[in-house]
C-alpha cells in the first residue's frame, strides 16, 4: 500500500474515533440530546471497519495509529475545544508520530 493512502487511512480513522467519542461525550458530560451518543457510536463502529482497509498487520496498525491518534487528538482539542498543545505536548506528539512511521514504514525482511 501506498504510504500516502496508508496515511489518509490512519486520518479517516482517527476522525472516525476522535469524533464518535466526542459526540458520546457531549451526551454524557454535556447533557447534549441522546441521538449525539447514538451517533458517536456508530461513528466508532465506522473507526472500526476504516483500520481494517490498512494492509499491515493488526498490531503493527493499531501501534502506528495510537502515534497518529496522539497527534489527532491534540490538533482535535486545539481546533474544537480550544485547548492550545505547548511546547512538551509538541514534542511528545512528534516522538509518538516518528516511532509510530518507523513501527508501521520501515521496510523488512
Amino acid at each position: 500500500m501506498n504510504i500516502i493512502k496508508s496515511l489518509l487511512l490512519f486520518i479517516l480513522a482517527g476522525l472516525c474515533e476522535i469524533g464518535g467519542g466526542y459526540l458520546i461525550w457531549l451526551w454524557l458530560k454535556d447533557g447534549k440530546p441522546l441521538w449525539h451518543g447514538f451517533l458517536g457510536g456508530l461513528i466508532l463502529v465506522l473507526y472500526g471497519v476504516v483500520a481494517t482497509w490498512q494492509t499491515a498487520n493488526f498490531g503493527r496498525v493499531y501501534a502506528t495509529y495510537g502515534g497518529i491518534f496522539i497527534v489527532m487528538a491534540l490538533v482535535w482539542a486545539w481546533k474544537v475545544d480550544g485547548f492550545k498543545p505547548d511546547k512538551y505536548d509538541i514534542i511528545g506528539a512528534a516522538i509518538a508520530l516518528l516511532g509510530a512511521c518507523i513501527i508501521i514504514y520501515m521496510p523488512r525482511k
